[in-house]
């Protein structure tokens, strides 16, 4: 359906993701209209937004509040940001009318063009996109970096052709409406529980995450974790050729870790391709996990194993994401704020090696904690609690051992902070690792982060 000159087309949400969707439709002779059920919403700022990036003034409509169904009428396709739930109400009211539906992922990829590679998973996927984005653009002359990352893959989506590459973050809520997408290299570099309050099942989720192959053949190459039991099983009856990543164990075939290097392994015989230690500015065993992904990933995109090396030697942490912050007497502070779930937060924890101060809680997403709690091992001396979920964290904590006592609530996050530097002594580490995600006392995890490292470039010595 890339035929909607004329057409009326419903976008869900006025975010960058609706104003992205809307200006690529007027582009290709489409008329916008936008619904956002927040009545408080701008009209007047997001019509600017939107004149600006076509360089004129849009025809694009916008209707806000509850939803009008009569808009419904003469319309045949409506997207949806990934923020709307595909069981939404008015969703189903559009599907109930024969509307259409696509996400916005779907609705750039049918107006784009070149090769692409696309990653998913609960966790790792911005750094393993950025770092495949980084492997991409030094190696290939037109390479765009798009999708959940933060770069509407509409927006880039006119600027394609046949040459370029899109390497392409995609989430679970992406997925959902995935019809014609088609990846020629994709990776799902893991699947723990999260998002369950919008997916409801870990059955749907799963189903979601495995989208990403849906359009797939045996011409074309997926990589998955070996050491995830859903994507270890997902191998067996995956569309595309697989290509294993191991943490933990030696592979016949495929890309593994052991003491300290990186092997690639084909028909029994293992190369060795870098030292973790020396070669890597990344720390924990989630961050090799996400290079052997990039390995895997770009190999098959086509690039020299020594460009890919070379690049990955240089590449450094992605912000929010187990981040160095700084060392402030004697105290080192690491800003996870992108831990939004635990099996993150474990990640982070993982890659902590002296007696940490932890800051958690924040949003309830349905989550339970016990995992992330017994990852702790000895290494939490302190849990500054935080948010909507403090209370449920505090129990589950007390429940599996932590001691009640190194259990402190904090009513805003800069008394979190405050507590923290108190607490800490030389030697110590501070980690900004919520489990949660941010909603409720910031609009998203950066702005969390940089409010972190901000009150932590601001300490003195």
């Amino acid at each position: 359906m890339t035929d909607v000159e004329n057409k009326k087309v419903i976008i869900a949400g006025t975010g960058k993701s609706g104003i992205g969707s809307a200006v690529l439709l007027e582009k290709n002779g489409a008329l916008p209209l936008l619904y956002d059920s927040n009545e408080n919403t701008d009209i007047d700022a997001v019509k600017k937004q939107i004149s600006e990036k076509l360089g004129y003034d849009t025809k694009a409509q916008i209707v806000t509040g509850k939803f009008p169904e009569d808009i419904t009428k003469d319309a045949e396709l409506a997207v949806l940001s990934p923020g709307v739930p595909t069981d939404a109400d008015f969703v189903l009211y559009m599907k109930e009318k024969d509307i259409h539906i696509w996400g916005e992922v779907e609705l750039a990829y049918n107006f784009a063009a070149g090769r692409v590679i696309a990653i998913t998973g609960t966790n790792g996927k911005t750094t393993t996109t950025s770092l495949v984005g980084q492997i991409m653009q030094e190696y290939y002359d037109d390479v765009y970096i798009v999708g959940n990352i933060g770069n509407p893959y509409t927006e880039a989506a006119p600027l394609m052709n046949g040459d370029t590459v899109s390497v392409a973050e995609i989430s679970s809520f992406q997925l959902e409406t995935i019809e014609n997408f088609h990846p020629q290299v994709s990776a799902i570099l893991n699947i723990t529980p999260d998002h369950l309050n919008r997916h409801h099942t870990m059955e749907n989720y799963v189903a979601a995450k495995e989208n990403i192959t849906l359009n797939q053949t045996k011409d074309d190459y997926c990589v998955l974790n070996y050491e995830n039991d859903y994507t270890r099983d997902f191998g067996t009856r995956c569309p595309a050729k697989v290509i294993y990543f191991s943490s933990a164990r030696r592979l016949d075939d495929g890309i593994y870790y052991e003491d300290d290097y990186i092997y690639l392994a084909k028909d029994g015989k293992s190369t060795r391709l870098l030292n973790v230690r020396t070669d890597m500015n990344l720390v924990g065993i989630c961050n090799i996990e996400n290079v052997m992904a990039a390995i895997g990933i770009s190999m098959n995109a086509g690039v020299p194993m020594e460009n890919i090396l070379s690049t990955i030697k240089r590449f450094v942490a992605v912000e929010h994401r187990i981040e160095y912050v700084a060392t402030k007497n004697g105290v080192v502070y690491y800003n996870d704020s992108k831990a939004t779930n635990t099996d993150a937060a474990i990640q982070g924890i993982k890659a902590m090696d002296r007696p940490t101060i932890l800051i958690g809680g924040g949003y309830d997403k349905g989550s339970e904690y016990d995992d992330w709690i017994n990852c702790f091992d000895g290494k939490v001396k302190k849990l500054v609690l935080i948010g909507q979920t403090r209370e449920k964290i505090a129990n589950c904590a007390v429940k599996c051992g932590f001691p009640k006592g190194d259990i402190v609530f904090a009513d805003s996050f800069e008394k979190a902070l405050d507590i923290c530097v108190k607490s800490a002594k030389s030697g110590d580490a501070v980690l900004l690792s919520p489990a949660c995600a941010s909603w409720g006392m910031f609009p998203n995890y950066e702005v969390r982060g940089k409010q972190f490292k901000e009150y932590v470039n601001n300490l003195k010595e």
